[in-house]
């Protein structure tokens, strides 16, 4: 599988899953991955596990981890970041997250698949399933 790469770097105040988004649409990318994501933020919103409760705080994050997938515009996207304290908590990432000083930011193009989100009964979500184009 070859696999290109795309790299931005985001500034302070861009909303980190909206840029993600954002950047594939600009550049027509159906089906991407994120190879890494470094950076900081100043206000953070994702989904804790069981997708029953919400993480939202006003204060400053590094990111340690960022991974995931784009499928035709579409971001599914987990982030683990630390506060001041070095202690660690991440989820399923929201439109919200604020970049503070930077996010680098690069994603890796599947060129050789299409994929496309499918609800799936056993799950009660949308699914990505990866298409291979021939």
């Amino acid at each position: 599988m070859d696999v290109k790469e795309t790299a931005v770097r985001l500034k302070r105040g861009t909303d980190l899953k909206k840029a993600i988004e954002d950047l594939c649409k600009e550049k027509g990318i159906d089906t991407a991955i994120v190879l890494s994501g470094v950076g900081s933020l100043y206000e953070a919103k994702f989904r804790l596990a069981k997708a029953e409760s919400f993480f939202e705080k006003k204060e400053d994050y590094e990111i340690v981890s960022l991974t995931g997938t784009v499928s035709r515009g579409k971001a599914h996207i987990h982030i683990s970041m630390s506060d001041e304290t070095g202690a660690t908590i991440g989820g399923h990432l929201l439109y919200g997250c604020l970049v503070d000083t930077t996010c680098e930011l690069v994603l890796g193009i599947l060129e050789e698949y299409d994929s496309l989100r499918e609800y799936d009964p056993e799950t009660g979500y949308d699914e990505i399933r990866f298409i291979e184009r021939r």
